[in-house]
């Protein structure tokens, strides 16, 4: 398993700024489908916590930042959390990833993104909801997004 973490060339205007994301062997019939993990749910006084003026961008200041951008930020995780994180999938999935990758968010982030947990499942897009499995440890409520479409079936069609 290749294992991809790059660090922040400064430090981060926030403190979830990791995004982490990884590759699964055979999932759903694909081969090598990444998916993005991601907080599925914080509590308000960790979003109250943030300094919002610097940490996204708007070119106009009269125009309020929307919500999904705020999402991106509090989406991704703490250093510890990254850490913890992969060191999970590292013992619990090693045979079955074959790269884990994380990698810093780039701030300000700009306005108009949206959140993975913003994204509406459907037969190609999916959500792994890491709570539902019985084995998981971390107190960190991690969901993780797919997309079968832009990966290879196993046998070809």
């Amino acid at each position: 398993m290749k294992i991809t973490i790059t660090e922040p060339n400064s430090k981060p205007l926030a403190p979830y700024a990791h995004s982490i994301s990884m590759v699964i062997r055979s999932f759903k019939g694909r081969r090598n489908v990444e998916v993005h993990l991601f907080r599925s749910s914080w509590s308000a006084s960790m979003e109250e916590s943030i300094d919002w003026s610097h940490t996204l961008y708007t070119p106009k200041t009269d125009i309020p930042v929307s919500k999904s951008s705020r999402n991106v930020v509090m989406e991704s995780f703490t250093l510890d959390e990254r850490n913890r994180i992969i060191n999970y999938l590292k013992e619990q999935y090693s045979t079955r990833l074959t790269a884990i990758h994380s990698t810093p968010l780039s701030f300000p982030v700009p306005d108009g993104l949206m959140g993975l947990s913003q994204a509406v499942p459907n037969k190609n897009l999916g959500v792994i909801e890491f709570k539902k499995i019985p084995s998981y440890p971390l107190n960190i409520p991690l969901k993780g997004l797919y997309d079968l479409s832009k990966h290879p079936p196993l046998i070809e069609e």
